[in-house]
């Protein structure tokens, strides 16, 4: 077998042509070329990084490099939080089924919510029945939620307005609406992560991020539709029905955190808690107008979230404001003694630092790969938004960093050899239980050879060093595209000829995915909307646990701008196709 380019491999680098001929469980009929085609190519890409290989690489070194190369913690002269804002967004026409004051409520941006359930201006069970409204009338268009849950809800309303009441106010959360993605474990709940195969599944257990998020005294309203197993960047499900862009309904809502995104976007809920394993928190928020946040690998707790590849997957907040997602993040950041992969660091307030601005923070624009062949329409976008950075007293310069097409497959290497031993047992006995979309994505990880899988994650350490000491010498934070293209239609991720959808598909995550492989942080801001009407968002990657950065200077771009505040106009007419 030879690479694309036509270079011979050395056939002990790969498994043998037999090997990756025989059986495979559930693998398509005809695929068995593609499949040698694709595991020589992820074989490959491990081979070039390890010729550096030496005995002190480890893949248990990967967190405490991460820490090695953390960004001291931001320092404010005065740090504060800033003020409480009053509503003044004005609310889409009344949905059917909700009243225009249950949409101007549901127009509120979560710290203005929290802020007017402390000060007594609203009850959380007003703000509760308004979501769960506004979430009943949006649904049949949107499909983003697979269950609402407004006994529960109304319930831990009631508990949350007697506490604020009685002075027991727990934080910019407590009383506030949320739904998170459908892959976070509460104990005798459903939790079915998008698949037919847990469909019927119900947790011994609370996740983490259930229990910070009761401790934290937010409202979960209910569980939000998401790719099947969190593996499909365009955010579809064929179990459950795809869920549909807020903005358009004829356009994929990035995935797989897509019922996050959507029903951010759609006033259904204040924020959402998604997972991010090649860009699913980022991709999604992006093609939805929202905020996304992937921290760096091992500042949130995954325990009792439904892995996809252990050693990417990384938890972040979905919301409509970079302040909300500060709020959001100063209650799931943290160390957990559940998740060993929690690095034991002190959190900051990252609401008390978004003050202070940006004047001399320098954004590195990469000279290759993230900026190459963009939509001139994306490009604008990206141009206007570096203008009011650079205007807010920011500086840019060129970084040269590393072979990032190689790290790109690299990564993917290590994603579906994870893939593959999760879902192995599955794979055997269940195989009609999968999307074909999804058993792909696996496959080919059965013959990826255990070595060539454990040299890229050994190597991981090693390339992160590398990667930062070329991006962070001369910048603060990187600033390149969440998506290089515009939001593409539902159609052109499924329709047309296998070649065509699997360009498209493969450009989906393509500005995302290095980032997980590496574990640094992102954040995904909207900037405005390209020539289809679709929103565009810049992303800003930084140094390990420099998340305070990253928020400070999305918010200060949201103070100059409001696309923050543009809300689509939904035509809840339409049922759910």
């Amino acid at each position: 077998m030879t690479r694309a380019t036509g270079t011979s491999l050395p056939p002990s680098l790969i498994a043998d042509e037999a090997a990756l001929l025989q059986y495979l469980p559930a693998r398509a009929p005809g695929r068995d070329a593609e499949i040698a085609a694709e595991v020589a190519r992820l074989n490959e890409a491990v081979y070039a990084a390890a010729s550096a290989f030496t005995l002190d690489d480890q893949p248990s070194d990967y967190l405490a490099k991460l820490v090695e190369l953390r960004e001291p913690a931001l320092r404010s002269a005065d740090p504060a939080t800033p003020p409480a804002t009053t509503a003044t967004a004005t609310a889409t026409a009344a949905a059917p089924g909700a009243t225009t004051a249950d949409d101007a409520l549901c127009a509120w941006t979560l710290v203005e919510a929290g802020s007017a359930l402390r000060e007594g201006r609203v009850t959380s069970v007003e703000l509760t029945r308004a979501c769960l409204a506004r979430a009943a009338a949006v649904n049949p268009s949107l499909n983003c939620f697979l269950r609402l849950e407004a006994e529960e809800a109304l319930a831990a309303a009631r508990e949350a307005d007697a506490e604020i009441a009685a002075g027991r106010w727990r934080g910019p959360l407590h009383g506030v609406p949320l739904a998170h993605k459908d892959m976070f474990y509460r104990s005798g709940k459903p939790c079915t992560g998008g698949s037919l195969i847990r469909r019927d599944f119900i947790a011994g257990y609370d996740s983490a991020v259930a229990k910070r998020m009761q401790a934290a005294g937010a409202i979960w309203i209910g569980s939000l539709n998401m790719s099947e197993f969190a593996a499909n960047p365009a955010g579809h499900n064929v179990h459950y029905g795809h869920c549909r862009n807020p903005w358009d309904r004829d356009s994929i809502t990035g995935g797989s955190s897509s019922g996050s995104a959507a029903s951010v976007a759609a006033r259904a809920c204040f924020g959402s808690v998604g997972s991010d394993t090649g860009g699913s928190v980022r991709l999604p928020a992006g093609l939805c107008g929202v905020v996304g946040l992937k921290p760096t690998y091992g500042r949130v707790s995954r325990h009792g979230a439904l892995p996809r590849v252990w050693s990417l997957d990384t938890v972040g907040p979905l919301t409509r404001t970079v302040e909300d997602n500060a709020a959001m993040m100063s209650v799931l950041a943290g160390r957990d003694p559940l998740d060993p992969t929690t690095a034991d660091l002190p959190v900051p307030d990252y609401l008390a630092l978004l003050g202070g601005g940006i004047r001399g923070l320098r954004l590195g624009l990469p000279k290759a790969f993230y900026l190459e062949g963009l939509d001139p329409s994306v490009r604008t976008r990206l141009d206007a938004a570096l203008a009011v950075l650079r205007g807010l007293g920011a500086t840019t310069v060129e970084v040269d960093l590393p072979d990032q097409q190689h790290l790109f497959t690299i990564s993917d290497a290590v994603a579906k050899v994870e893939a593959a031993t999760m879902h192995g047992r599955w794979m055997r006995e269940r195989p009609a239980d999968y999307s074909l979309f999804m058993r792909s994505r696996i496959e080919s990880g059965f013959h990826v050879p255990g070595t060539r899988y454990l040299e890229g994650l050994a190597l991981r350490g090693r390339l992160l060093q590398q990667f930062v000491a070329a991006a962070f010498t001369d910048a603060d934070l990187l600033f390149m595209p969440v998506l290089p293209i515009q939001v593409p239609k539902i159609a052109a991720t499924e329709v047309g000829s296998p070649a065509d959808v699997q360009r498209v598909i493969v450009q989906l995550t393509c500005c995302t995915r290095n980032m997980n492989f590496l574990g640094l942080p992102g954040l995904a801001v909207p900037c405005g909307f390209t020539e289809n009407g679709m929103p565009a968002s810049f992303q800003l990657v930084g140094r390990p646990f420099s998340e305070a950065t990253l928020l400070r200077a999305g918010h200060s771009y949201q103070q100059r701008t409001a696309w923050h505040r543009q809300e689509p106009r939904l035509d809840t007419s339409i049922g759910t196709a």
